[in-house]
């Protein structure tokens, strides 16, 4: 049983935790709501960008682009795995993690595998090739530098080393809420359903001008390079999140261990003056007798 001394030591201990826990929430709290606003911004514009490319490239006859070619025959992938740097953050890694194995275990493509971040990377490394490990200068990429991987995933694509481009990250839905998602980045093609479906819905026509041709070149590899940077910056903003909330089921735990611990040493100390009281009054009563 622990004695008054050794509580002493956890309680002072757990108050030191729950200083660098409550700094560290209120951190990622800061991080958060700056990395929520950029991919607030983002998102929208990344997805009707890369809709509408699909629609018009669906529409538009004898048009083709290296983005949207599609070749079946080869079964080799690159896939971008995009995870955190750091711990302490949930589950966010490890079921980032768990998403990716299953894509692995479930797909028929040779995948090689690239990543940003290199805590994922150090839970699947054994089980994936890997083809390259990205290191920025800060901890939080710049537009240039994801665009730079891009770049390169996308000439290997176009090259035709790779049939297919999958990204694997986080989509941030809220502080405490956060979804692993692997989605195809290359190539910017639809689903027969969906080409039925535009066909349907478009059963005209737009006027372009420039040319389509024109426009579908100059946008098809912004809305590819948009598509990456928004998966770097939904990855940011859930692991933002996902740590705030880990941090604040840390310091509630701290708060909790140094209530019990402070009311066991309580309880101790009492017993103890108990003890000597009872050890007092005995010796003056068998003094009188």
């Amino acid at each position: 049983m622990a004695n008054i001394k050794e509580l002493k030591k956890k309680i002072k201990s757990t108050k030191g935790t729950l200083k660098i826990t409550s700094a560290m929430k209120l951190v990622s709290a800061a991080k958060l709501a700056k990395a929520q606003q950029a991919i607030q911004s983002s998102r929208p514009y990344a997805g009707e960008l890369e809709d509408t490319i699909k629609t018009i490239s669906a529409l538009v006859e004898n048009y083709s682009h290296q983005y949207l070619n599609e070749n079946k025959e080869n079964k080799r992938a690159a896939l971008l795995v995009i995870s955190a740097n750091k711990g302490l953050c949930g589950g966010y890694n490890s079921q980032l993690a768990k998403e990716v194995k299953k894509f692995l275990a479930n797909t028929d493509m040779d995948v090689k595998t690239y990543f940003i971040g290199k805590k994922v990377r150090e839970l699947i490394l054994s089980d994936v090739n890997e083809g390259k490990f990205y290191e920025f200068e800060k901890v939080e990429p710049s537009y240039l530098e994801i665009q730079g991987v891009a770049k390169e995933l996308g000439d290997l694509f176009s090259s035709g080393e790779f049939g297919k481009v999958y990204i694997a990250y986080n989509v941030f839905k809220s502080a405490i809420e956060f979804v692993p998602t692997v989605k195809t980045a290359l190539p910017m093609t639809l689903e027969e359903e969906e080409l039925k479906k535009v066909e349907e819905d478009f059963p005209f026509d737009f006027k372009y001008d420039p040319s389509p041709e024109a426009l579908l070149d100059t946008l098809i590899p912004e809305a590819y390079m948009s598509t990456v940077y928004t998966c770097v910056l939904d990855g940011l903003a859930a692991e933002h999140g996902s740590r705030m909330s880990a941090m604040d089921s840390a310091v509630s735990n701290c708060k909790d261990a140094i209530r019990t611990q402070t009311l066991k040493m309580n309880k101790l100390r009492q017993a103890a003056i108990t003890t000597e009281l009872i050890e007092v009054v005995s010796g003056a009563e068998s003094l009188k007798g």
